[in-house]
């Protein structure tokens, strides 16, 4: 399970709830008390004032996305330090199984495929490279996603857009992954495979084609390291989540 990963979805949909609320001090409040912290307590981690954080519950202040942001990543530092209580149980009531997910992040600028798949030590199988920009990532660990996600789960895979790259690491030969992708209605931009084993199947390459979808097999020695320089990637591009080094 990727903390990192369950931070900034979490992160998200609490500030997307504040900014789009008509009374976004009230949600301020309510997320507080969700996550059980009090005023002292989240004013002190923000450097501010408990009245200020009070000001803006009352509505006496509109909060701006600077503080929205300040606001929910202290919740969160709180969390934190009790082991995540609230993150997880949030995650339960989305029903999110992210078992399968190792790693995901949105880039704030786009990335141009050629980019990604030199980042990712990649050797492209089909015979188109279309010019397009990435805005995301999803690494997978494929067996798990096989054993374990439901077809109606396969939306959480592409984050806040389908113009991503999936990557999916323990492939035997990178047939289900592809076979996958052919039966969703969501299509990623980019299909990733890491550690076949075996020669990689034919069919997947013509699935592939079918789709229009670049089939990439990355050449990264582990995981650690597809994880890792996707890290860095998102780094330059001014990743825009609620980062962790969890």
């Amino acid at each position: 399970m990727s903390m990192r990963f369950l931070k900034d979805l979490v992160a998200r949909r609490i500030a997307g709830d504040i900014v789009w609320s008509e009374d976004p001090g009230a949600v301020m409040r309510k997320w507080r008390e969700v996550f059980r912290v009090s005023q002292i307590s989240v004013a002190r981690r923000m450097g501010v004032a408990p009245s200020v954080v009070s000001d803006y519950e009352k509505g006496r202040r509109l909060p701006g996305s600077r503080f929205v942001r300040k606001f929910v990543e202290s919740l969160l530092a709180i969390d934190e330090r009790r082991g995540w209580s609230t993150v997880k149980e949030l995650a339960k009531t989305m029903n999110l199984n992210v078992e399968a997910i190792i790693d995901m992040a949105e880039f704030d600028e786009g990335v141009s495929l050629d980019d990604l798949i030199t980042v990712l030590k990649g050797l492209v199988l089909t015979s188109e490279v279309p010019e397009k920009k990435i805005y995301g990532y999803t690494v997978l660990d494929s067996i798990a996603a096989i054993e374990s996600m439901k077809g109606t789960e396969f939306h959480y895979l592409m984050g806040m857009t389908t113009e991503r790259a999936l990557i999916f690491t323990k492939v035997t030969t990178g047939r289900s992954p592809m076979v996958a992708v052919r039966v969703s209605s969501l299509k990623p931009a980019v299909i990733v495979i890491h550690g076949p084993r075996k020669r990689i199947d034919v069919l997947a390459i013509r699935l592939a084609e079918k789709e229009r979808i670049p089939f990439v097999v990355s050449l990264h020695r582990s995981v650690e390291e597809i994880v890792s320089s996707l890290r860095s990637l998102a780094a330059r591009r001014s990743y825009g989540g609620f980062s962790s080094s969890s």
